[in-house]
């Protein structure tokens, strides 16, 4: 996994400790950088969505590095479905969010109903009843499909 240029935690987690990133550090649960940027993301989010960002760490814990880029190369593949089909023109960051928050089989379930209910209407309808769907699931799990500042 490479992480962009200007990441705070580059420079320590791979440059000076030769590691992945902060979640194989022996420091991990008591670094306060890495603690204060989790913490941070429970609550609100940057540029950047962190409602799963503690699913993710464990995830990538229990599972490795390799796994979860599966899994994210899955979403990124559902995001490109949906953005073909339902989005508008002025949706692109709204489905960015839903694609990293929902699980993929909520994914999935809203793309088959959403392409069921919405056939040969035009694109701001798709778009609508796609909104629909996912708020639906967003509202059921408490889940946020809006960056919170």
């Amino acid at each position: 996994m490479r992480m962009a240029v200007g990441c705070p935690f580059i420079t320590c987690a791979v440059k000076k400790k030769g590691i992945e990133f902060c979640w194989d550090c022996e420091e991990s649960t008591t670094c306060e950088k890495w603690g204060k940027h989790r913490a941070a993301g429970k609550q609100h989010d940057s540029f950047k969505c962190y409602q799963k960002l503690e699913d993710d760490i464990h995830f990538i814990q229990e599972n490795g590095v390799e796994k979860f880029e599966e899994i994210q190369k899955l979403r990124e593949h559902l995001l490109a479905q949906i953005l073909h089909e339902f989005n508008e023109g002025r949706s692109k960051s709204y489905y960015c969010i839903a694609a990293t928050v929902l699980e993929i089989e909520e994914l999935r379930e809203a793309i088959d109903r959403a392409r069921k209910e919405s056939t040969g209407l035009d694109i701001r309808v798709k778009s609508k009843m796609m909104h629909s769907i996912l708020d639906a699931i967003a509202g059921k799990n408490n889940y946020h499909l809006k960056l919170r500042k």
